[in-house]
């Protein structure tokens, strides 16, 4: 089971409030991603701990009283595992990994626990009220790149047909062995480690209906699939 509040196709229209708390979130799941209220940084979900990497290189472990606009979660148990003991660069491992998953038409979660000759991230940066779409924050994301690095990838596969509620493809972020560094995955190249693949065949879609922005916002879709491709 997939469990997602909000959508990115909000999220690219500027409704930033947080409206669901963290701790609300782990109770569906204990590997996923997500951001905080204003779109601020990054949010990591492994084995049931949120960690958030934020824009000025600040790296902690949430409390759960923190606000999401938007996270994806599942209860993660592999369908598929297998070890990489040779160099890979990210689309040679993600095109295996789309040929072993069940089917590129439903969602799966994904994990990739090992040792990475590089770990490009960018964190986006908090905004304040008013809000405005976020491709405007993305204009000044911070980006960084680990050298030789452990830790663990996790995310998600998401069918083109379910493109703006999610990213079409992969959307997934790093944290680092120690808990210190994270992000937003821009590009990686594997050195060796484990990967795990979670098939999913149920999604629940929640909406932040008890907030009166969303409900009385009127959204522009025009620009969300262009705006969440040139972000993503």
């Amino acid at each position: 089971m997939l469990y997602q509040h909000g959508t990115l196709g909000t999220l690219m229209a500027g409704l930033l409030e947080g409206t669901a708390p963290i701790s609300d979130i782990l109770k569906k799941g204990d590997l996923g991603i997500g951001t905080l209220t204003g779109c601020d940084g990054e949010v990591i979900i492994l084995n049931g701990v949120a960690y958030h990497a934020d824009a000025r290189g600040g790296f902690r472990q949430l409390d759960g009283t923190e606000c999401t606009p938007y996270a994806t979660v599942t209860p993660f148990q592999a369908d598929e595992s297998y070890f990489v003991r040779h160099i890979t660069d990210a689309n040679t491992l993600l095109d295996d990994m789309k040929r072993r998953a069940a089917s590129e038409n439903i969602f799966f979660a994904i994990k990739i626990t090992g040792k990475f000759e590089t770990m490009h991230v960018r964190m986006m940066p908090k905004q304040e009220k008013p809000y405005t779409k976020l491709k405007y924050s993305a204009d000044k994301q911070p980006e960084f790149i680990y050298e030789q690095i452990n830790g663990t990838v996790v995310g998600f596969y998401t069918p083109e047909l379910f493109h703006g509620i999610a990213a079409s493809g992969f959307h997934l972020h790093f944290v680092n062995e120690d808990k210190t560094v994270g992000g937003h995955i821009l590009d990686f190249e594997l050195n060796s480690g484990a990967i795990d693949i979670s098939n999913i065949e149920t999604l629940e879609q929640h909406f932040p209906v008890n907030n009166q922005a969303f409900l009385e916002s009127t959204i522009d879709h025009s620009t969300v699939a262009e705006d969440i491709n040139e972000i993503e």
